[in-house]
């Protein structure tokens, strides 16, 4: 029996079914608690609620398997607004937003919200420049847009390089995350990590396509937004600022400025630099006062916005709804949902930072001498996998804030024990952290698969190919690069934060100006679409490459992270010049571009396109 009636009875159901499912969770966690108190080790249950939540998200990837087009690329086109919103925003809501962001502000300061700032205005951009837009259209993938609209099929294999080098990046940063969580949960290698969070993840989404991503990535938000919420309020409760962190957490930000300067905070910097960890040099809340302080803040925030209404997996979402209204009330839902997160994730940082550096609580470790910081299990354990080192660099026995090194991408998984909570509260972090990374990827992988089997082999290759060969190759393809990714992963050649704004970097550089002047500018014709992704996309790689590993110095602090800032204007100029410079499209794109614009009425492709 089908997890997914077309009848409409799931459908109509769905309050009902994941009001259970949550129901049931939450009966899971309480469980798990009374195990503790019984005496189960906390690796046991580390284990429990990474297994318990991978296995569930299988068993909906299985029954919501298919053979059927319509329901593997795009869900059917039935998915609910409301229900689009959570699993765009668990779609959204990656490694990088649940395990890595808190984590960049904790050590980075007032820079980096500026993730925060442009991933949420993104979806800005989303609702009023793409999203309903793209759903009118009727398309199965991007490049589907971008070859339909523009003609041809090198337009089509030009949007399908962007789209996977960019969600080959971003996914590659998503299994980094499942391996570091999985590492610390299940007391493994994090290069043995890794090929455990592919396998949760081509689980869920090998057999259904679309159809089971959804469904189990709403599935995924549930566990992860509460997973996220519950530490951060408790800490919040027992420190003594409420149980509303994201409205009070202004005391807390005071008392650690107090403590910065109490810890010399940015006056004591390593004395030795160890690979892939930090030490706190960058004070928590004052912006940098500079020009070039404030012109970095802006430019990321830019790359963040514009990457967001460029990546693939997210744009594809809106094609899963029933109309287009439908697709622009769901992007409205997608900013709640993803509005509870990334609200929260600044509080997570202060409080955390606030446990580690406080002396007046029990939880503090700067200043307390390094054999007794040592002897910590969290500290132990952590060190066992190379994410938490101590250096006593002056030999005085006493540690300093320039001699505890940390990965900042585990600072929220290990804010449950650096905060003294019970260990279940650990467990239920893992499994939301592993939700996060597992539901991006799952949506990433299946960007990838459905442009290179659907834009790829069957546009281009092999058009009379039938509907079973289409699905087995769509699902090759994403066991071969989820492998391909994990291997990749596994040589952790970036931070998740760095590997993923690349990847919207990319994005941007290729996609954005094509998408956006592909509906809004009729006179864009197809050498212009095609100049603009091969130059964008080129001058930006370049840019990225010598910045980076060149030795090439950034211009006007455009660095590695901010490369789509040159790649996208070149994009642009490309764009406008060349389809200025060519014949205009005929009269029969022009006047499809008009009907995209048109919100009523039937979707311009037709369903068996």
């Amino acid at each position: 029996m089908s997890f997914f009636k077309p009848s409409g009875s799931f459908i109509d159901n769905l309050p009902r079914i994941y009001g259970l499912y949550t129901g049931g969770f939450v009966v899971f966690i309480l469980l798990m608690a009374v195990f503790e108190r019984l005496g189960a080790e906390s690796d046991t249950i580390g284990i429990l609620f990474v297994a318990f939540t991978v296995l569930i998200y299988a068993i909906i990837g299985w029954l919501s398997r298919t053979m059927q087009v319509d329901a593997y690329y795009v869900a059917g086109r039935q998915v609910p607004q409301v229900f689009n919103g959570m699993a765009t925003a668990a779609d959204w809501m990656s490694g990088a937003s649940f395990v890595a962001m808190a984590g960049g502000i904790y050590f980075g300061g007032h820079g980096y919200l500026a993730f925060v700032v442009g991933w949420t205005g993104g979806y800005v951009l989303v609702a009023v420049l793409m999203a309903p837009y793209l759903r009118k259209f009727g398309c199965y993938t991007v490049p589907d847009f971008i070859g339909t609209r523009y003609g041809g099929n090198l337009a089509r294999l030009c949007a399908v390089v962007v789209l996977v080098v960019a969600s080959f990046t971003y996914v590659t940063a998503q299994i980094n995350a499942t391996g570091t969580i999985a590492s610390r949960a299940l007391q493994i290698p994090f290069e043995v990590g890794v090929w455990f969070g592919l396998l949760g993840i081509l689980l869920c989404s090998m057999l259904g396509g679309m159809r089971a991503v959804t469904w189990t990535q709403v599935a995924q938000y549930i566990v992860l937004i509460i997973a996220y919420l519950v530490p951060v309020i408790w800490m919040s409760n027992k420190q003594g600022f409420g149980v509303i962190p994201q409205l009070v957490y202004g005391d807390a930000v005071a008392r650690i400025a107090e403590l910065e300067t109490l810890h010399q905070v940015g006056q004591l910097l390593p004395a030795e630099k160890v690979a892939g960890l930090k030490s706190l040099s960058v004070l928590h809340s004052t912006p940098g006062d500079s020009a070039m302080a404030a012109w970095k803040f802006v430019t990321l925030v830019a790359c963040m916005m514009l990457g967001t209404a460029s990546l693939p997996h997210i744009l594809m979402r809106y094609f899963t709804t029933p109309s287009v209204r439908a697709a622009r009330v769901s992007v409205a839902w997608s900013l709640f949902f993803i509005f509870l997160l990334y609200f929260t994730a600044p509080a997570l940082a202060t409080f955390t930072k606030l446990q580690v550096l406080d002396p007046n609580l029990a939880t503090s470790i700067i200043g307390k001498a390094i054999s007794d910081v040592s002897s910590l299990e969290w500290i132990q354990k952590w060190s066992n996998v190379g994410f938490v080192k101590l250096v006593d660099s002056n030999g005085d026995g006493l540690l300093q804030i320039n001699e505890f090194f940390m990965r900042g991408d585990i600072v929220v998984l290990a804010t449950p024990e650096i905060a003294g909570l019970p260990y279940v509260i650990s467990g239920l972090v893992a499994a939301g952290g592993m939700a996060a990374a597992m539901s991006t990827a799952d949506g990433l992988l299946l960007a990838i698969a459905n442009a290179l089997s659907h834009d790829l082999y069957y546009k281009i290759i092999d058009p009379k190919a039938e509907t079973a060969k289409r699905l087995i190759v769509a699902r090759v393809l994403l066991v071969i690069l989820g492998a391909a990714g994990a291997a990749v992963a596994s040589l952790k050649l970036t931070s998740i934060l760095g590997a993923v704004a690349w990847a919207f970097d990319f994005a941007m550089s290729g996609l954005f100006f094509p998408l956006v002047l592909g509906v809004w500018w009729k006179r864009a014709n197809r050498p212009g679409a095609i100049a603009g992704m091969v130059v964008g996309f080129v001058t930006g790689t370049l840019y990225l490459y010598n910045v980076k590993w060149g030795g090439m110095e950034p211009w006007i602090g455009i660095d590695h992270l901010r490369f789509g800032i040159i790649g996208a204007s070149c994009s642009l100029i490309a764009m406008i010049v060349v389809s200025l410079m060519t014949k205009e499209p005929d009269a029969e794109t022009q006047a499809m571009v008009d009907e995209i614009r048109i919100p009523k009425g039937d979707t311009v492709l037709s369903a068996t396109h």
